[in-house]
């Protein structure tokens, strides 16, 4: 699977990441999925609402954790972009993230929370600098594999 974007999706990502360093930032992907790939259309920046009631739809994680090392979307956010999307023709096709001071490797609380039709980026931000960008798909046995991103020109 491809997903293709273009540079400038790329630069909104690595702002967000640089902007809300040390925490994680977070956002939704709109495109069209198709047979041999994903083509973004949006990138929509959201607000990392992970906080201690958060840590309630996530069992076994404790409520020590942070933004730092966690993320969420609100749900209210994730239902307005599926309408915005609706109406445009469009569809959420992925999910963004950041992960600071940290490999763009997806982690386990990654991986047991995520939908096998999405694309999931993640951008590496040491030291507060956006870095390595790599996009991830669950593949048939729920396991992330590697996904090409290739920019439209």
């Amino acid at each position: 699977m491809t997903l293709q974007l273009l540079p400038q999706h790329l630069e909104i990502i690595r702002s967000h990441a640089e902007s809300t360093y040390p925490d994680e930032c977070c956002g939704i992907i709109l495109g069209h999925g198709m047979s041999e790939g994903k083509t973004v259309v949006e990138v929509m920046p959201t607000e990392n609402a992970w906080n201690t009631a958060a840590t309630a739809d996530f069992p076994g994680y404790s409520t020590g954790e942070s933004q730092r090392r966690r993320y969420a979307i609100a749900p209210e956010v994730m239902l307005k972009a599926q309408r915005e999307a609706r109406d445009r023709s469009l569809n959420i096709i992925g999910i963004y993230h950041s992960h600071p001071d940290a490999p763009a490797i997806p982690s386990e609380c990654d991986r047991l929370y995520a939908w096998p039709e999405y694309s999931y980026i993640i951008v590496s931000v040491p030291k507060g600098k956006a870095e390595t960008l790599q996009s991830w798909s669950l593949d048939d046995t729920h396991q992330f594999q590697p996904e090409a991103i290739n920019n439209i020109i």
